[in-house]
């Protein structure tokens, strides 16, 4: 199989790329096969799905099929200009055999076509003010238009990014790439200078259209500039990344296949760059962060990693917030976490699945343990719930107050009392289990919803050290901030929770 042009790096028998722009330079796939007898040879494009954890999928994207005569054949793919950037499965048909009906990490037997856009990510997942951040690029583009977009208000009017949702940093600045349009090329794109902490993007943009995100952060000159932190879930971001680096046409994380126990994390993210599901359970909170003018100090998981103790986090930060899905945590995470409640610290998880499963990082991989509770350290003795489960959405509800009159600062001009339903929750739950702290109030609960004595439930303790930890107990609540009585609560666990 070949592209018709110069193999870029990577391709092999089974495996060639493609950018359709319509420039004559790689815009096509053939497929040569040699027939031993006459036969009709059919071709399938085919498109590799993750339908839900543990549940692939594929969807047919084009179609073929012509009669050969004995001797050799060719059969070939013109990808349109709007297909996906990704890799596809060329599955085969020759009478009864069938070529690309392997699943996941099955033995590879038919082409599979990578359609490149413009892939970027980012050598490390956080940067220091002053630190020069390297970009890795790989597209046959000639020339790029590179241009950060943050997540703050910004000084002066700007354009806004359209995928995104961010605000231009930076102008757009051109990129000769004629000399790395066969290989991918690491570039120093950006030096953070006095940049606020926070998240952003660089997009990268080449002239016939094709476009694709890197997402970095700015962490803080020096953690504790501000009293609070924000951990951004990076490790999630990467199990959830489904970017397919080995060119088999499947998905490379565990979500794919349980036969899988590592994601690269050098890899970038599938959807054009932006990490799965990061409108759902980033965007709205960084939103409300910037709408209410609050300063924080934004984390990766690797910087979260990298503080000492739980003692030294206690007394940079008044208070640590999750707003995302913080599913996977190393080993020193859970204990500076955890011993950072221990001595007072406050928490705040504001998705659902928080410290559920231990990961270990090495290098630029990320390799799948056992899950803590498993492991001895049940999540819901820090988070107060833990996971109880999921449908993936097709049930959700609205929560029901319950703890109005037991926590009354909790609802304070929400409008809400006690019997009272506001938003649509659920996807995935948590809940309190015989490990949770004594004590702990319910603030809010959706009763049996994913069956007889499967709730989720909001919650809120007080540590003997003082600590106050809140947790949503629904993995979308973030998302309804927006809401003028979850903006409200959420407004009410914020000043409560941010006083040491």
């Amino acid at each position: 199989m070949t592209n018709g042009s110069v193999p870029f790096a990577g391709d092999r028998r089974l495996l060639t790329t493609v950018s359709p722009n319509g420039d004559g330079f790689r815009d096509a796939a053939f497929v040569h096969f040699r027939l031993p007898r006459p036969a009709r040879v059919s071709m399938e494009v085919v498109a590799t799905n993750m339908l839900r954890a543990g549940k692939t999928g594929t969807s047919s994207v084009w179609h073929t099929s012509r009669l050969f005569g004995a001797g050799p054949g060719t059969l070939v793919w013109r990808p349109t200009r709007s297909t996906q950037p990704r890799t596809y499965i060329l599955r085969l048909r020759v009478g009864a055999r069938v070529y690309g009906a392997y699943g996941p990490g099955g033995r590879q037997d038919a082409p599979v076509v990578r359609v490149q856009g413009v892939d970027a990510a980012f050598t490390k997942r956080s940067y220091a003010p002053g630190e020069s951040a390297e970009l890795r690029l790989a597209t046959d583009a000639r020339i790029l238009h590179l241009q950060v977009f943050a997540y703050q208000s910004p000084g002066r009017p700007s354009e806004q990014d359209v995928r995104t949702s961010g605000l231009a940093k930076t102008g757009p600045i051109r990129i000769d790439w004629n000399g790395h349009r066969d290989r991918p090329a690491v570039l120093r794109v950006v030096r953070a200078g006095d940049w606020p902490s926070g998240l952003y993007f660089v997009r990268a943009t080449a002239a016939d259209g094709r476009v694709g995100y890197a997402p970095f952060i700015v962490r803080p000159r020096r953690l504790g500039t501000q009293r609070v932190a924000v951990v951004l879930a990076t490790n999630t971001w990467a199990a959830y990344n489904f970017a397919d680096a080995d060119g088999n046409g499947w998905g490379d994380s565990w979500y794919v296949t349980g036969k899988q126990h590592t994601v690269d994390l050098s890899r970038p993210y599938l959807d054009f760059g932006v990490p799965f599901r990061f409108h759902d359970w980033d965007l709205e909170f960084v939103a409300w962060l910037n709408k209410t003018g609050r300063a924080v100090d934004f984390l990766s998981d690797d910087d979260l990693d990298a503080v000492a103790s739980g003692d030294e986090l206690a007394q940079r930060y008044d208070l640590v917030v999750f707003p995302g899905h913080e599913e996977y945590v190393t080993r020193h995470e859970y204990d500076v976490i955890e011993r950072y409640r221990n001595v007072g610290g406050n928490l705040a998880f504001l998705a659902a699945n928080n410290l559920y499963r231990r990961v270990d990082r090495v290098g630029q991989t990320l390799v799948r343990g056992a899950p803590w509770r498993k492991l001895g350290r049940p999540e819901a003795r820090v988070v107060g719930v833990q996971y109880v489960g999921s449908d993936h959405g097709e049930r959700q509800a609205g929560y029901t107050v319950t703890g109005a009159t037991a926590e009354p600062w909790a609802f304070a001009d929400t409008g809400l009392a006690d019997g009272d339903a506001f938003g649509r929750y659920g996807i995935e739950i948590d809940a309190r289990t015989p490990a949770s702290p004594r004590g702990i109030q319910v603030l809010a609960r959706i009763p049996d919803l994913l069956g007889a004595g499967r709730s989720a439930e909001m919650t809120y303790y007080e540590s003997p050290a003082g600590a106050k930890v809140f947790a949503a107990g629904a993995i979308n609540f973030a998302a309804s901030l927006g809401q003028t009585a979850v903006d409200r609560l959420l407004t009410n666990v914020w000043a409560r929770l941010t006083v040491p």
